[in-house]
């Protein structure tokens, strides 16, 4: 796709195309037809539904547009999740509910979807507007006349929400909508009154969205000079890419970046993926004491890290127990630098900085030659009898020899995050996982948009766990209708073990379903979708490999495990999130 002012050197898969309004042309435009237009405009091509009375109309409006496809989820929360992971794959997406029982029941998904920067249209169908300012009591309401309710909630896990009851105004709102989506990177609301989705307006002139602000060209100067002589004066200099390099448009930059500094460079946990892992000076992801093989050491002894766009929680600080200092540290956000000693520098964007920071950075290796000095090949897991149990190591090993160039991985909360991480990414292929907000279940529906985003372009392969498949399972009937073909990997065993690793108890076990035959119920005889178990690593083997051939339909593998079969990084990681959990109270606590 070509790039543009939308785009922010967004990754291939992620740029925007703007397309031109007269691409449709309505008979009539009305509210609906005028929010399907631009929809279009900023490359929407699938949008997730749930009808309900009060958005019907609107719905019968923006299908005029047959450019776009519907798509009809099980129910609000999916939709959200699939709009989520469209999102993560075309850089904008749209979920359309109905008001109150539908847009409540999507609040977690919208709200995972603003944790991790992601543009997001959430369209719900609205009250008549002659019961806007009244005091009826409505359906699908709580019984009080308060009509604001679901408007105050996603006020506050959006960057924009408005209420369109009134057809004047009606086009700047929606515009002014769309603006914030793509110049904030989240979400944003719009509710629209269900008696004028349809109500006539004039033909929209096309989207002239010009994109974010440009640094300041007095503060990027000082910003890079500062960061030269803070550069000059470090021994052992190294890179530690962020999660925010995606909204910040900065992917390209730190590449950039990395080739002139010459030093070591991780990502944190939440960063995979964006750097490229077939890097002469990639060292891995820095993950405190479950990093990458010989990335902590590195990093933690170095004079000067230089974080780009990072999230320290207490998940990516393992606890709060990384041994990194704000004394030692350079943090670039998307829009300022803070400087080890406290001096910060408004008004520069992440990208301009780190190209500007590039052509006059001195080359400076010593990090990653101490890297290199003691590094060491992770010994592959040696294979098993055929009879053998399978273990988690081998589903690990075994999925990484699928990935390549043409494939993505998507890793749901849980032990999954960790086999993830421990896998080495062939340049080009994807990698997505929700950290920040964390909410088990997200990947079933995110793996739904996600494929569907991505089906002419990458394969998906999802790794889950059984507790979070069991949340939103009712999309795999979905991905069936609409004949999505991602490889879904189900990993059984009988429980959340993520939150067993923090804290057990019986509340952690699930009951045991027949997976292979609830996918065979989802397909009612309809679609391309194949099911199987696997007991053993030969099995396994057997099943990716017939996987990898079944391109028409959904591939679904259940991989039977023993309860208490997890990562060694989970143990590590479940153990120092617990203690951070349980820390005694106090007044006052630093944080980074």
């Amino acid at each position: 796709m070509p790039k543009h002012a939308l785009s922010d050197e967004l990754p291939a898969s992620r740029k925007i195309k703007i397309s031109n309004v007269v691409d449709f042309t309505p008979s009539k435009w009305t509210i609906g037809t005028y929010l399907a237009a631009r929809m279009y405009e900023v490359g929407m091509r699938d949008y997730f539904v749930v009808p309900g009375d009060y958005n019907l109309t609107l719905l019968d409006e923006i299908l005029k547009n047959d450019k776009m496809r519907m798509v009809s989820c099980c129910n609000e929360l999916n939709a959200g999740y699939a709009a989520d992971g469209y999102s993560r794959a075309k850089g904008a997406s749209c979920v359309i509910v109905t008001y109150t029982v539908g847009g409540l029941s999507l609040v977690n998904a919208v709200a995972g979807a603003y944790s991790d920067n992601l543009p997001m249209l959430v369209v719900s169908g609205g009250i008549n507007s002659n019961d806007v300012g009244s005091n009826r009591v409505l359906h699908h309401t709580t019984g009080l006349a308060k009509k604001s309710q679901q408007f105050e909630i996603f006020e506050k896990i959006t960057s924009h929400a408005a209420v369109i009851s009134n057809v004047t105004g009606a086009k700047h709102m929606i515009d002014r909508a769309f603006a914030h989506m793509l110049s904030d990177k989240r979400p944003v609301y719009l509710e629209i009154s269900c008696n004028i989705a349809n109500a006539p307006v004039h033909e929209p002139c096309p989207f002239n969205y010009i994109g974010n602000t440009v640094s300041s060209p007095q503060a990027l100067d000082l910003a890079v000079k500062a960061a030269v002589k803070c550069w000059d004066a470090a021994v052992k200099p190294v890179i530690v890419g962020g999660v925010g390099l995606r909204a910040s448009g900065a992917i390209e930059a730190i590449e950039k970046l990395a080739d002139a500094a010459e030093c070591a460079v991780a990502v944190m946990p939440n960063a995979k993926g964006m750097f490229p892992e077939d890097h002469k000076n990639f060292i891995g992801t820095y993950w405190g004491s479950v990093s990458s093989p010989g990335c902590c050491n590195i990093v933690e002894s170095s004079d000067l890290y230089i974080f780009t766009g990072p999230i320290f929680n207490d998940y990516t600080t393992v606890g709060y127990s990384t041994l990194i200092k704000k004394d030692k540290m350079m943090v670039v956000r998307s829009d300022r630098v803070t400087f080890p000693d406290g001096s910060q520098y408004g008004y520069v964007k992440m990208a301009d900085f780190l190209r500007a920071f590039a052509k006059v950075v001195k080359a400076n290796s010593f990090s990653i030659d101490a890297y290199r000095r003691f590094q060491e090949d992770v010994p592959e897991p040696k294979a098993t009898e055929e009879t053998g149990v399978l273990l988690v190591k081998q589903v690990q090993h075994h999925v990484q020899s699928i990935l390549s160039p043409t494939t993505c991985l998507l890793c749901e909360t849980g032990d999954a995050w960790f086999q993830g991480q421990r896998m080495k990414l062939p340049r080009g292929c994807g990698y997505e996982f929700q950290m920040q907000y964390g909410s088990i279940g997200w990947s079933v529906g995110a793996l739904l948009g996600y494929s569907m985003a991505l089906k002419d372009e990458k394969r998906v392969i999802a790794l889950i766990g059984d507790g979070s498949f069991q949340m939103t399972a009712q999309e795999v009937s979905t991905m069936i209708r609409y004949d999505c073909n991602p490889i879904l990997i189900l990993l059984n065993n009988r429980g959340y073990t993520i939150e067993v690793e923090i804290h057990d108890g019986p509340y952690n076990i699930t009951k045991n379903w027949d997976y292979v035959k609830l996918v065979e119920t989802f397909s009612a005889g309809e679609g391309h979708a194949k099911a199987v178990r696997v007991d053993t690593e030969h099995e396994l083997s057997t099943a990716l490999k017939e996987a990898v051939q079944h391109t028409d339909g959904l591939y679904f593998i259940e991989c039977t495990l023993d309860k208490d079969d997890c990562t060694a990084e989970l143990l590590e990681w479940g153990a120092r999130v617990a203690s951070a959990n349980g820390r005694p109270h106090k007044e006052y606590e630093e944080v980074l």
